[in-house]
Parts: C-alpha cells; structure tokens; sequence
C-alpha cells in the first residue's frame, strides 16, 4: 500500500480489489477524481477547477456505475436492486451539492469531498466486495468464467 501524499484524501489499496479488473481500474480512478477534487479545494481561489472536476466526478460516477450494473446483470448477481439503490442515492447526493453549489447555498467544498470519499470507500469495501465474495463462488463452482466478466 502507498503512502498517502499530503494533497491526497485517500490512497488505493489493494484491499479494495475487487477481482474485476475492469471495475477495480475504473475505481481506482474514482479516487483519483476524489483526490483531484480535493486538491481543487486547497488550491483553487476561482473554485473552477472545483466545478469542472465536480462535472467530471459527476460523468464518471454514471459512467462507472452503468458498467458495474451491466456486469452485475449479465453475471445474474442477487442483490443486485439494493447495489442500484446505493448507487442512485450516491447521484442524489452528488447532483444535490452539484445544485447547492450552483444555486450559491452554503456548501463546504471540502466537508462535501471528505463525506464523498467515505461513501466511495465504505461502498466499495462492503458492498463491492459482496459482487466480488458472490464472483468468486461462481468461479469456484465452475458457473461464472473470466470473459462473461469481459470489459
């Protein structure tokens, strides 16, 4: 594991691997958006780095999460509507600072950024590493194979 730079909120570890190198890259660069998004509060006079990284942890959160719900479909995983409900409300919640920002309510970027990255690593570390328990039965049990998790 790395150590965390001081203009870092959170360093990857490789405990939070999921198995899924398509969704643990794409993880990994959630947290280098969180990081970015971070740094933009501790230097950023104008607060435009903030909003564009803002628009950018927005775009990538959809995208990531469409790629997660598309393997967990195809993989036929069980729990699959509570993973989506996590998901949507992680939206809610960025969409809703993403508009408070905007509308100029009282909103700490930085409270925002560190609430963010618990819900990122609490999510992947509980319930990404379900799908992941859930994957690897499959595997051992003979019913799931490397490409039916493609990328």
């Amino acid at each position: 594991m790395s150590t965390q730079k001081r203009d870092e909120i959170v360093t990857w570890s490789p405990n939070y691997d999921t198995g899924v190198s398509l969704l643990d890259t794409q993880h990994r660069e959630l947290i280098a958006i969180t990081n970015n998004l971070y740094k933009s509060c501790l230097t950023d006079k104008e607060e435009t780095v903030f909003k564009e990284t803002m628009q950018q942890m927005v775009e990538y959160v959809r995208f990531h999460f469409k790629a997660e719900i598309e393997l967990l479909e195809r993989i036929n995983y069980p729990d699959i509507f509570l993973h989506k409900k996590e998901h949507e409300y992680l939206i809610m919640r960025i969409l809703d600072a993403v508009q408070d920002y905007g509308d100029g309510k009282k909103f700490v970027p930085n409270t925002f950024v560190r609430e963010l990255k618990e819900w990122i690593l609490g999510h992947i570390a509980i319930s990404d590493k379900q799908y992941a328990t859930y994957i690897a039965t499959q595997k051992k049990k003979g019913l799931l194979s490397d490409s039916q998790l493609g990328g």
